[in-house]
């Protein structure tokens, strides 16, 4: 809600007349009732008026429409239509309010830009398909920065844009200049996959576009070569297309993508490069043992636990993640026996970060419990001396996922044997119980 008040003493003082009583001394501006929206209460910038008649702020009434409902929220009538005229006179009384008001700090409503219509988005897309087949750069880069500025103005103009299938086009118009050269169609290819980022999620038909040879190869170029907002472009709709299949998996380690994705791990530039590496990284090694292989050869391991270790959240969620799924190859359980961090730091994440978290803490304990070579136990042993037993007692008593509520059973099973003497529990993981995870 609006509030402005405006200060009544400053005359009186300068004439040297006695002070007004604090309850005189502000004005409160009340606003016409025929300047708010029926919806919100507050003063229209954008005011529209629909079939009923009845008017409304542009904004309010388009998020009343697009939640499924078909009548005016003031009479309960069924539109006719959900045409949205712009009200003028209205919006030009209320600027002038704005304007006779200044003094209590009212700022005057600029004038609306008239928001875009599907058509005029599908005529841009039609002339920019024809465009790119041509392989006209500067005409295209022309209409995509029309694109651009459209969507900028408003967050109708973004959804009326990504509706009309922008997406898809943009995808193919990539794909067809990457094919011809990456480095003669940079800038048109920069700022493509700079507006990719705001249309997400991607429709089918552009991921499609964009799993091909020639898309895939353009975004490890920027990866391995553009600025920080360029590599960043390029990772964040890699990550949105989803590499699991493994055809496309093996494309991208084929291109040295992997190498790239690596580096952003073991040299950050920032956090949202860092954690759409990951979800890249986990998507690839989903179902392809020569990807696998490929980062354990690498050498992630240690980054992952480091990333685990001082990660936020959702950083330590994924690398958790990576670091299951890689376990499931004989070489990386090899690596996380070696490492005297591994089972410290996923014990210690057990009922520490989120409820994912924890899924995946337990089940790495229990791959390299499960694999070790038998009557060994080395694994049960150590995981027993950093406290796990009692945090696997908790976690079943606080309730899990199924999945992790076997796994922990039978964790609890294995470990019993051992238990005399070498319990350990540490306070400070269970004060906070009763928070969710």
């Amino acid at each position: 809600m609006f509030d402005w008040r405006r200060k009544k003493a400053t005359a009186g003082r300068k004439a040297g007349k006695k002070q007004p009583k604090s309850s005189d001394i502000d004005e409160v501006l009340v606003i016409p009732n025929h300047f708010r929206c029926p919806i919100s209460l507050d003063l229209m910038k954008d005011p529209v008026t629909l079939s009923s008649g009845i008017t409304y702020d542009r904004e309010n009434i388009e998020k009343w429409l697009e939640a499924g409902n078909f009548t005016c929220p003031v009479t309960n009538m069924v539109l006719k239509s959900f045409d949205q005229v712009p009200n003028h006179t209205l919006r030009m009384m209320i600027q002038e309010w704005c304007v006779e008001n200044k003094n209590y700090g009212v700022e005057r409503i600029p004038t609306p830009r008239i928001p875009v219509t599907g058509v005029e988005v599908s005529q841009i897309l039609h002339n920019l398909t024809a465009l790119a087949k041509k392989l006209d750069q500067s005409g295209c880069l022309e209409l995509l920065n029309k694109i651009k500025k459209w969507g900028f103005e408003s967050e109708r103009n973004k959804r009326c844009i990504v509706a009309n299938g922008t997406a898809a086009v943009l995808a193919s118009a990539l794909d067809a200049f990457a094919a011809e050269s990456i480095q003669k169609n940079v800038c048109f290819l920069e700022e493509i996959l700079s507006s990719l980022n705001w249309m997400f999620p991607l429709d089918n038909e552009a991921q499609t576009s964009l799993r091909s040879l020639s898309s895939l190869r353009c975004m490890v170029w920027f990866m391995k070569n553009g600025d920080t907002s360029a590599k960043q472009n390029a990772v964040l709709v890699l990550k949105e297309i989803s590499c699991d299949e493994q055809h496309y998996a093996e494309t991208l380690m084929d291109l040295h993508g992997g190498e790239i994705l690596f580096q952003f791990l073991k040299q950050p530039i920032s956090r949202t490069i860092t954690k759409a590496s990951l979800m890249v990284i986990f998507s690839a090694i989903s179902s392809n043992e020569r990807v696998k292989s490929a980062f354990i050869e690498m050498g992630v391991a240690p980054l992952l636990l480091n990333l685990i270790i001082d990660g936020e959240k959702h950083v330590c969620e994924i690398a958790l993640g990576v670091f299951d799924r890689l376990c499931d190859n004989n070489q990386m359980r090899q690596e996380a026996y070696e490492n005297a961090l591994t089972l410290p730091i996923l014990v210690k994440k057990i009922l520490r970060v989120s409820e994912l978290a924890t899924e995946y803490s337990v089940s790495t304990v229990w791959k390299l419990s499960k694999y070790e070579k038998q009557n060994e136990g080395r694994v049960l042993v150590e995981a027993l001396q950093v406290g796990i037993f009692q945090k696997l007692v908790l976690l079943l008593q606080c309730g899990c996922e199924d999945k992790t509520k076997e796994k922990a059973t039978e964790l609890l099973k294995l470990l019993n044997p051992y238990r005399a003497g070498l319990e350990c529990i540490e306070s400070a993981d269970f004060k906070n119980l009763k928070r969710s995870f």
